[in-house]
C-alpha cells in the first residue's frame, strides 16, 4: 500500500474501533469483544480486506500495546492508592496467578488427555486477568474502593508473572535439561530486575519532571513515553521483566506529584486506548473462523474451568489472611476476565513452533470469547447484588479541566489525602500553602467542599490546590510533607496573661522584620497561629504568644481584638479596589468571633 493508503486504512479501523467502543457501551458488551470480531470480520476468513497471518509481528504489536496499557495502569493507579491492599493485590498477582495456572493447566491436561507440561502451559498462558478489560471495567463501575484497588494492583502486577510462566514451560517443552530449578531461577531473575529497573526509571523521571522547566506542557507526555520505553527496553535487554519495570514507572508517575499529571493521565489513557483498538483488531486478523470448530468444546470448557474452579480456588486461598468479606472474596473470584493478554501469549507459543501450538491459540481465542460474554456483562449486577458497591465511582474522575487554567498561568494540583497521612486532622490554614497558592476546592465523597482555614482535612479527602506558575515547585516539595511529614506541631503555646492595658502599634513592615506572609515573630512577640494569609499582597493575620493580635504586610498594626477589628473597620473604603476590601471584611469576621 502506499503511505495514502496506509494511512487511510489505519484512520478507518481507528475510526471502526470507536464506533464497536460506542456501540459495546450501548449494548453492555465488552469492547474488546466487538474489536476481535471486527478484525476477524475483515481479515483472511471475513471479507479478506486484509490478508495476515504473521504471528511475530502480531507478538511485536502485542508487546507494545501491552506496554503501553501497563504504564498507563500504573499511571492512573499510583502507590498510595493501592497501598493499603499491596499485600492481597502481590498475592493474587503472584501466588494467585501461579495457582490459576496450575489448577487450570492439571484440569484441562486431565479432561481432554494433554501432556503435563502442555496442559501447564495453556493454563499459563490463560492464568492472568486482562490489564486492558479489569482498567475499563473499573472506570465505569462504582465497585468499593478497597475491591477495585484490589483488582487494579492485581492486574498490573500479574500480566508479568504469566509471561514468565509462560516462556518458563515453553523453555521446559523445547529445551532438553530445563527443569523447575531453571525456571524459578527465571522468575527471580526476571522479576528482580524488572523491579529495580522500573523503579530507578521511575524515580529519575519524576525528579527530572520536578526539577526540569519544560518550555511547554505538551512536552511532558513525550518524557513520560521516553520513560515507559526506556523502562521496557533496558529491563528486557538485561534479561530482566520488561512489563514490571514499566509498569512500576508509571507507578512511580502516578504516585508522585508532577506538573500537568491530569493532563498527562488523559494523554496515556488515549494511549492506552490506541493499543487496545490495534492490539485487538490484529489479534482478531490472525484467528481463521473456519479453524475454529475443533476448539470450541476445550476452549468453553477451559473458561468455564477457570470462572468456576481455578480463579475461586486461588483467590480464597490467597485471601485467607486478609480481612475481605465472603461477598468480596464471591466477586474477586468472579473478577478473573480474559482479554488480549492470552492471545498475546499464546503467540509466543506458536513463535516458538511449541507442539500444538496453533490449536492451542485457537482453544485461548475461544477460551477469551466465552469468559467475555460470561463474566462482562454480569460483573456489575453481581457487585450490585453482593453488595460490594457504592456511591461513588472505582476510579476518581477530574473536577474540572485544567487547560484554561494553565493558559492563563497557573496550575491546579490535586493531592489524594490517605489514612495515616501526616496531614490528616489539620485544618487548611495549617498547611503552610504559600502566598500564591489556595485549595480551591475539597472534594469528601461525592461533595464539594467550599475550604475555610478552620476546615479540618480527613483521610479520603481530595485537595484541588490552585497555584500560580512561581509557586509550583514550593507546593511540590510541601506536598510530600503532607504525606510523610513533619508538619509543625498543632499545639498552640498559651499566650501570656497582660497585666496592663494592650498598646496598639502601627508601622510600616521593614525587611528585617522578614516574610509578612509567613512571619514568625511580630514585633518580638512569637507567632502561635496563622490565621489568615492575604492574597492581594504579602501579608497575613497571625495570632501572638502574649495574647495580642497582629496584621501584617505593606504596614504592620499589633493590638487586640477590637483594637484591630476597629483599625481594620477604618481601611475600609469604596474607593479601594475588590481585593483589598474583602481582606478588611476577612479581618473583620475572624478578629470578631
Amino acid at each position: 500500500m502506499s503511505p495514502a493508503e496506509l494511512l487511510l486504512v489505519a484512520g478507518a479501523l481507528l475510526a471502526a474501533g470507536l464506533a464497536a467502543s460506542l456501540v459495546a457501551e450501548r449494548l453492555r458488551l465488552p469492547a474488546l469483544l466487538l474489536f476481535l470480531l471486527l478484525g476477524m470480520a475483515i481479515g483472511s476468513d471475513g471479507t479478506g480486506w486484509i490478508d495476515f497471518d504473521d504471528y511475530e509481528l502480531a507478538q511485536l504489536i502485542g508487546t507494545i500495546a501491552l506496554a503501553l496499557i501497563l504504564f498507563e495502569g500504573g499511571l492512573s493507579a499510583g502507590i498510595p492508592e493501592i497501598r493499603p491492599v499491596l499485600r492481597a493485590a502481590l498475592g493474587l498477582a503472584v501466588i494467585g496467578t501461579v495457582l490459576t495456572a496450575v489448577i487450570a493447566g492439571l484440569g484441562i491436561a486431565w479432561l481432554f488427555d494433554l501432556p503435563i507440561l502442555e496442559g501447564l502451559l495453556l493454563g499459563s498462558i490463560v492464568a492472568s486477568t486482562d490489564s486492558a478489560a479489569i482498567f475499563g471495567l473499573l472506570r465505569s463501575s462504582s465497585l468499593k474502593r478497597r475491591v477495585a484497588r484490589t483488582l487494579e494492583g492485581e492486574t498490573g502486577l500479574n500480566d508479568p508473572v504469566a509471561v514468565l510462566l509462560v516462556l518458563g514451560f515453553i523453555n521446559w517443552i523445547t529445551l532438553p535439561d530445563y527443569g523447575l530449578a531453571d525456571m524459578v531461577g527465571l522468575f527471580l531473575k526476571q522479576l528482580a530486575l524488572g523491579t529495580a529497573v522500573g523503579a530507578t526509571v521511575g524515580v529519575l523521571t519524576v525528579q527530572a519532571l520536578q526539577r526540569v522547566q519544560l518550555s511547554t506542557v505538551g512536552l511532558i507526555p513525550v518524557a513520560s513515553t521516553s520513560a515507559a520505553g526506556i523502562a521496557y527496553g533496558a529491563a528486557a535487554s538485561l534479561d530482566g521483566s520488561g512489563f514490571m519495570a514499566v509498569y512500576l514507572t508509571g507507578l512511580a508517575l502516578g504516585s508522585s506529584t508532577i506538573p500537568a499529571q491530569r493532563i498527562l493521565a488523559a494523554f496515556h489513557q488515549g494511549v492506552a486506548w490506541v493499543a487496545q483498538i490495534a492490539l485487538f483488531l490484529t489479534l482478531g486478523l490472525l484467528v481463521f473462523p473456519s479453524q475454529l470448530d475443533d476448539a470450541f468444546l476445550e476452549g468453553a470448557v477451559l473458561a468455564l474451568l477457570l470462572a468456576f474452579v481455578a480463579r475461586p480456588l486461588a483467590v480464597l486461598l490467597v485471601t485467607v489472611p486478609e480481612r475481605y468479606s465472603a461477598s468480596e472474596r464471591g466477586l474477586l473470584a468472579w473478577a478473573g476476565l480474559r482479554g488480549a493478554v492470552p492471545v498475546v501469549l499464546a503467540t509466543f507459543a506458536v513463535v516458538a513452533e511449541v507442539p500444538d501450538s496453533l490449536a492451542f491459540f485457537n482453544i485461548v481465542f475461544f477460551s477469551v470469547v466465552v469468559s467475555t460474554l460470561l463474566q462482562g456483562p454480569t460483573f456489575e449486577p453481581l457487585a450490585r447484588a453482593l453488595g460490594v458497591t457504592s456511591a461513588e465511582p472505582a476510579m476518581p474522575r477530574p473536577v474540572a479541566e485544567t487547560a484554561t487554567i494553565r493558559r492563563l498561568g497557573a496550575e491546579v494540583v490535586e493531592h489524594s489525602v490517605f489514612e495515616g497521612d501526616a496531614v490528616v486532622g489539620r485544618r487548611v490554614r495549617e498547611l503552610g500553602l504559600p502566598r500564591d497558592a489556595l485549595v480551591n476546592v475539597i472534594v469528601r465523597g461525592e461533595e464539594a467542599i467550599p475550604p475555610r482555614g478552620s476546615t479540618r482535612i480527613d483521610a479520603g479527602d481530595r485537595l484541588h490546590v490552585l497555584v500560580r506558575e512561581a509557586a509550583v515547585d514550593a507546593v511540590l516539595s510541601l506536598v510530600n510533607k503532607w504525606r510523610r511529614g513533619p508538619l509543625p506541631s498543632r499545639r498552640r503555646p498559651r499566650p501570656r496573661l497582660r497585666a496592663r492595658p494592650v498598646i496598639f502599634t502601627v508601622r510600616r513592615w521593614t525587611p528585617e522584620d522578614g516574610d509578612p506572609a509567613h512571619p514568625e515573630r511580630v514585633l518580638g512577640a512569637a507567632v502561635i497561629d496563622h490565621l489568615r494569609t492575604r492574597r492581594d499582597h504579602p501579608g497575613a493575620l497571625v495570632a501572638l504568644d502574649d495574647g495580642r493580635y497582629a496584621i501584617t504586610g505593606p504596614v504592620v498594626a499589633v493590638g487586640s481584638a477590637s483594637q484591630l477589628q476597629r483599625y481594620a473597620r477604618d481601611q475600609l473604603d469604596p474607593n479601594r479596589d475588590n481585593a483589598e476590601q474583602a481582606w478588611w471584611q476577612e479581618v473583620i469576621g475572624v478578629v470578631a468571633r
